[in-house]
């Protein structure tokens, strides 16, 4: 089997790439050890996050850093044994989100975030996909009014930079929209130009029809047995050794399993995150996304139930699952919202691949002939997948990316 492209990773990153390829008279094959969207691109809260135009930073306050210290909060949680490992990437991620730092990576960030919601509606609706999306945006609440005059404050800034709306909600709207929350919160805001997903696997799974409608083609197969050739690269699948002139690395925090044995060695961690689906008791409905801001969780009505989300675990990519954050963020939850049986066998767990200056690796490998990476796309791997795949695709079709890439570019850390 030969193509132009082979894309290892089917995710929502590496089935957008593949698509925008296959749009663009390439002939591409798609591969990954499991069905697509069956990882980190399945587990996720559901948002495409228009409003994130600022990437998640670390945390600067000592006094901040100390609460964290202790592990016994929701939003957060570590494991001790793991940090002499985790600790060289979390070092580099805390200077990188030094204030002034953040705000030039900010700046360099939004232009991909500005195109979240116009690249997945093309894609949504050549998929025939919309019956799995809401465009009703996604709500924040505080429990304190200091927390969320401080929020409303950075929603405004965010409105006058990039345009973004949002509706502050009193205790009493906040009530009127959603009646079957208790009454620990002072109010909150409505982020209006995000979009949702009911089930984030079935829109994966519709984007990998269109890309198969396209030509493209979608095997299992084994990316660490990736190996250069005399014309390009071969990898082995189930159906037998696939051989293409170029090659996309979309493996999200497995990457490192390719690119490290070519000679590339990138300071990429992991956020471990967990999930849980729950009905609800007596009649009671979630009208909304709706994040406990000051706790660290989000609830989402979603088609397989209301599905619950934590926080980030930082932890070994591969160690045993320990859903303590998921844990914690039920027995809040049940507090304030009527949640009932669990509805999973067993928590979710699932890795965001993160760089230390939470942008992701966009473009051409430095050292390689036709290797190209598209990763690290942290919180945000949902929401930057259909950009994300058009300006890799463009770039490697030789386009001009609708958008600079250079802030993105592989080069930019020492590999």
């Amino acid at each position: 089997m030969t193509a132009d492209v082979i894309v290892l990773g089917a995710g929502i990153i590496g089935v957008s790439t593949a698509i925008h390829l296959a749009r663009r008279g390439k002939s591409v094959v798609l591969v990954d050890r499991r069905d697509p969207g069956c990882e980190t691109s399945y587990g996720n809260a559901g948002l495409i996050q228009r409003e994130g135009v600022a990437p998640y930073g670390f945390p600067q306050e000592f006094r901040t850093l100390m609460r964290y210290a202790l592990n016994n909060r929701v939003d957060a949680f570590y494991h001790a044994r793991a940090m002499p490992r985790v600790a060289p990437f979390l070092l580099r991620y805390w200077w990188h989100s030094n204030v002034d730092r953040h705000t030039l990576i900010t700046k360099a960030y939004a232009p991909l975030i500005e195109h979240s919601i116009s690249e997945h509606a093309d894609l949504i609706e050549a998929a025939n996909a919309s019956h799995l999306i809401r465009k009703d945006g996604w709500m924040e609440v505080f429990r304190s009014p200091a927390a969320l005059d401080k929020e409303l404050a950075s929603a405004r800034a965010k409105q006058s930079e990039y345009g973004l709306a949002f509706e502050a909600l009193d205790k009493a709207a906040l009530a009127s929209r959603e009646p079957h929350l208790s009454d620990d919160f002072a109010g909150g805001l409505i982020w209006r130009d995000p979009w949702s997903v009911l089930d984030p696997l079935a829109l994966t799974q519709a984007y990998v029809a269109l890309f198969e409608k396209l030509g493209g083609r979608f095997v299992h197969g084994d990316a660490t047995t990736l190996t250069p050739v005399a014309n390009g690269w071969k990898v082995t699948t189930e159906d037998g050794p696939v051989q293409g002139e170029e090659v996309v690395v979309a493996l999200g925090p497995w990457s490192d399993t390719v690119t490290a044995p070519l000679g590339y060695r990138y300071l990429v961690g992991v956020k471990r995150g967990y999930h849980m689906h729950y009905g609800a008791r007596d009649g009671a409905k979630l009208n909304n996304w709706l994040m406990d801001a000051e706790r660290g969780y989000l609830l989402a009505p979603m088609n397989q139930g209301i599905r619950l989300t934590t926080g980030a675990e930082f932890a070994l990519r591969d160690a045993p699952k320990t859903p303590v954050q998921l844990a914690r963020a039920e027995a809040i939850a049940r507090n304030v919202f009527p949640l009932g049986e669990r509805l999973d066998a067993e928590p979710w767990m699932g890795a965001r691949p993160c760089t230390p200056d939470m942008m992701p690796v966009i473009g051409k490998a430095p050292r390689h002939r036709g290797l190209w990476f598209a990763f690290g796309h942290a919180h945000h791997g949902l929401t930057l997948g259909p950009v994300t795949g058009r300006i890799l695709a463009e770039t490697m079709t030789g386009e001009k990316p609708v958008i600079d890439i250079s802030a993105y570019r592989p080069e930019r850390f020492r590999a």
